[in-house]
């Protein structure tokens, strides 16, 4: 008998709050503030989940090797840093899970690659850090996702053996960390996902199409 649900843990930006519109705006005032055209918020939108450099390969084509690159990303955090949560909320139906995780008990967190100067006043101003169990970012540990690490250590502060947690991800270092970890996994198919990523060999214990969908495998 499979044993029940006792913590469910979710990536952030993609899976827990839709952060897109929020990185997109600094991203594209980075972009004019160095006289380039704006991106659409559809070109933008499925780097979301791959963090800084990923956005700005996406709008300056340029990677960590280029000269600049650092000067950018510092920029473009700056910008971040100011504008965490001008649109950013939660996703359709996860206020609904998440009430129904705390009327029943069961611890939940966030287990995040991104960094925690980030993560943490983001948390603060939409709430989440008074709800939730466990914070878990990009450096809170020497090592991130895809490796298990991080949400071992959110099992241990959940007080919740790997096989009675669930992690939830959209992005195939999500599944993979939680695949290595021992906990069930979940991909998340309204995240930010990009026309080359096959959330189908993922190997995740499931495809779900709305936070809701969680309450299933509570039991």
């Amino acid at each position: 008998m499979a044993t029940a649900i006792q913590a469910v843990f979710f990536d952030l930006d993609g899976t827990l709050l839709d952060t897109a519109p929020d990185l997109a705006y600094c991203l594209n005032q980075s972009l004019q503030r160095h006289g380039r055209p704006s991106l659409s918020f559809e070109q933008i939108r499925p780097h979301v989940s791959h963090g800084t450099h990923a956005l700005l390969r996406a709008g300056f084509g340029l990677g960590p090797e280029d000269p600049g690159f650092a000067e950018l990303r510092d920029q473009l955090l700056a910008i971040y840093q100011a504008n965490l949560s001008r649109h950013s909320r939660l996703f359709a139906g996860m206020d609904d899970l998440l009430q129904q995780l705390e009327q029943r008990d069961i611890a939940w967190g966030i287990v995040t690659n991104k960094p925690a100067f980030l993560t943490d006043p983001l948390a603060a101003e939409l709430g989440l850090d008074r709800r939730c169990r466990c914070i878990i970012s990009g450096d809170t540990l020497p090592q991130a996702k895809p490796h298990p690490a991080p949400i071992l250590h959110a099992c241990a502060l959940a007080g919740a053996p790997a096989e009675a947690c669930l992690y939830v991800g959209d992005a195939e270092r999500d599944i993979q960390a939680g695949r290595a970890a021992g906990v069930r996994t979940l991909a998340a198919s309204w995240g930010y996902l990009g026309e080359n990523d096959r959330i189908q060999d993922w190997q995740a214990d499931a495809i779900i199409d709305s936070p809701l969908e969680i309450l299933d495998w509570l039991d």
